[in-house]
């Protein structure tokens, strides 16, 4: 048997409370994306306080916060909702359109939220008059800690976990899904990739955010954060998606690895396909910001 850690027994809901004869339950995914948008909002708030970190005057004054982060909200959850349907089970909710609203029942897109937040900071900037481009910059300084926090609700929602492997780190996980390795002899330790997730696409580019906007101005140069933002997340995503699990429906006896894309011995998983015009399009806004 190989060596492997133990899934912690933690339950993917806080408490649950009956009503009336209807349950309630206050899932720790909940409680994820709650506080990593108000952690957000304290961070923008703060740099719309510091003059000294733009040139010239803050995009918007944090009074006026609390309106565009309506506009945010509706941005993540109607954006990330779509792209789920769109990009992972389009067939199936095509044909069942009335359950695309169910965001209770699972499936959310990090890029089809990321889409959402971009047409929502476009529609709050050309309404109320201000830069699109200070705008983005700051919000993507605010994302970081959601992605952290929902990438551990994941874990402890045992779901997205990653391929078989027989590192000493591997975690045995639950679901019966997840125990289905035939290609494994004996135990079936899985990465934890919703910890790497959780590591590179939210502490570390987190913390890379931090220093150039805080240490080298990077709200100075409209895009440049937004840039290295969709860059660095992409970049992350591409790599760590060689050692996540594919997503059921890309997965089959003809497409063991779950490529959306197979390119006989090469392919690209769906995460692969999306991750890459946003790391092209991360760089020509780095460059863009520079040049202006």
């Amino acid at each position: 048997m190989l060596a492997a850690l133990t899934f912690p027994d933690i339950s993917p809901e806080i408490f649950t409370v009956t009503l009336f004869g209807a349950s309630f339950a206050l899932r720790w995914y909940a409680v994820a994306y709650i506080v990593g948008i108000a952690i957000g909002y304290s961070m923008i708030a703060r740099a719309l306080r510091r003059p000294d970190l733009w040139r010239g005057d803050p995009p918007i004054a944090p009074a006026r916060l609390e309106d565009y982060l309506t506009y945010i909200v509706i941005g993540v959850i109607a954006g990330g909702r779509l792209g789920y349907c769109l990009f992972y089970q389009p067939g199936y909710y095509l044909s069942h359109p009335l359950e695309i609203p169910a965001i209770w029942t699972g499936g959310m897109s990090f890029h089809g939220g990321f889409l959402g937040v971009v047409l929502a900071v476009y529609l709050f900037a050309r309404r109320n008059g201000v830069s699109f481009g200070s705008m983005a910059d700051v919000t993507c300084l605010a994302a970081t800690p959601a992605i952290l926090l929902v990438r551990i609700a994941n874990f402890i929602n045992d779901e997205l976990w990653g391929r078989p492997t027989d590192l000493p780190w591997g975690v045995v996980f639950p679901s019966e899904a997840a125990q289905d390795c035939p290609d494994v002899v004996g135990i079936c330790a899985r990465h934890p990739s919703q910890l790497y997730e959780s590591a590179l696409e939210g502490l570390i580019l987190g913390a890379v955010l931090l220093f150039l906007v805080y240490r080298r101005g990077a709200l100075k140069f409209p895009w440049f954060t937004t840039g290295v933002f969709c860059a660095g997340y992409a970049l992350a995503r591409f790599m760590l998606e060689f050692v996540r699990q594919p997503d059921a429906q890309f997965r089959g006896t003809g497409n063991p690895l779950g490529w959306a894309l197979d390119f006989g011995q090469w392919g690209l998983t769906m995460g692969q396909c999306l991750s890459l015009p946003m790391f092209l399009f991360g760089v020509s806004l780095i460059v863009l910001s520079r040049r202006r």
